[in-house]
């Protein structure tokens, strides 16, 4: 989805309060203190590749490099890239500072919420991005529950959190996104 897609989905949605409750979350994503100390982590069957690439694509364009994600999988190949083969211990190695974002459309299996609630204790925020399971909500900080008939589809979610992630205060519309993608490839001004 582009920039337009996205601005265009918030104008649909900007009366229902989804618009300003993905952002709530996409700057809750924002609280992170280091790069690679936000991890997304999904479940067994869907991992969040495309938010995680949007992420760093947002860290990118807005140079919050606090949103450079780390992608948490449930079994990495050993042979994999080094980005790409972070398992579940990672999040049992998170600590204050980090965040972890799970986002799960299906329920999340036992295995991730212990983990989930022994972070919290260390002092990992969680957010979660989910599809109405109550364990996961309520072991989370912060969450933003999509009802799987609801207004807005799960991808679509995704989209609104990661690009309002990366938002600058004040700084909403495709016209200055495009505005802060020119100031990043043209570079500082250099007064004469």
């Amino acid at each position: 989805m582009d920039a337009a897609s996205v601005d265009f989905l918030r104008e649909v949605l900007e009366s229902t309060g989804l618009v300003e409750r993905t952002r709530e979350l996409g700057l809750a994503l924002r609280t992170t203190r280091s790069p690679g100390g936000l991890l997304v982590v999904g479940t067994p069957d869907d991992e969040p590749w495309h938010l995680t690439a949007h992420l760093t694509d947002e860290a990118r364009m807005s140079g919050l490099q606090q949103l450079v994600p780390t992608l948490v999988r449930w079994s990495p190949p050993p042979d994999a890239p080094a980005h790409l083969r972070v398992g579940l211990t990672r999040i049992e190695e998170a600590r204050r500072g980090e965040t972890l974002f799970v986002v799960a459309e299906a329920k999340a299996p036992e295995p991730l919420l212990e983990r989930l609630d022994d972070a919290r204790r260390t002092g990992t925020t969680i957010l979660a991005l989910d599809g109405g399971d109550p364990e996961l909500t309520g072991l989370a900080h912060d969450s933003l529950v999509l009802p799987p008939d609801g207004l807005l589809s799960f991808d679509g979610a995704q989209h609104l959190v990661s690009s309002a992630a990366g938002e600058l205060p004040g700084r909403h519309g495709l016209r200055d996104r495009l505005a802060r993608l020119l100031d990043l490839v043209s570079g500082p001004r250099v007064a004469d």
